[in-house]
């Protein structure tokens, strides 16, 4: 069965560890994203590969079975907002980059929503618990914010950067 206390890996690391162009893409999207160590960004790799994957394997398909598994992949991806519509085609999903699911981390949406002033301070905030969604406080900075919960992501009650902004105002 396993080792409850030992989860299985979410991530698979690259084939040859040291090509120069991988590794300088590497750091550039670490930089970009605020991310703390290589590992985060070898899950978001590993999920869009998944993804990318499901997809390839729908083309196989008889074209009935076809239509009802991608209406269900796409349904998963519209809800957690990598794609920007339920009518896209697969071949869109074939496109799915891992900045496509960097993009819906919570430490990305807090940065975009203007609640933090830096990449590198939206990850604090997480981490030290002044983010909420829906009133629930996440501090987890690679938590996948959903569509429905992006417009619901605020301070947390309590927090002395939603006091701060409720003065301000």
């Amino acid at each position: 069965m396993g080792d409850p206390k030992k989860p299985r890996k979410k991530w698979e690391g690259p084939k040859h560890p040291w090509i120069k162009e991988r590794l300088e893409r590497e750091r550039e999207i670490m930089g970009r994203y605020g991310l703390r160590n290589k590992k985060e960004l070898w899950k978001a790799e590993t999920m869009a590969r998944k993804f990318r994957h499901r997809a390839r394997a729908l083309l196989g398909l008889p074209p009935e079975v076809r239509r009802e598994a991608a209406r269900v992949l796409l349904d998963r991806l519209y809800r957690i907002g990598v794609i920007e519509s339920l009518d896209v085609d697969v071949d869109r999903v074939l496109g799915i980059t891992a900045e496509d699911i960097l993009e819906r981390r919570l430490q990305t949406i807090v940065y975009k929503k203007g609640l933090a002033k830096t990449i590198y301070q939206a990850r604090q905030l997480v981490v030290h618990g002044h983010i909420a969604i829906n009133g629930r406080r996440v501090t987890s900075p690679g938590y996948l914010v959903s569509r429905e919960e992006e417009k619901l992501v605020d301070y947390a009650p309590g927090s002395p950067f939603k006091e701060q902004v409720e003065e301000e105002s």
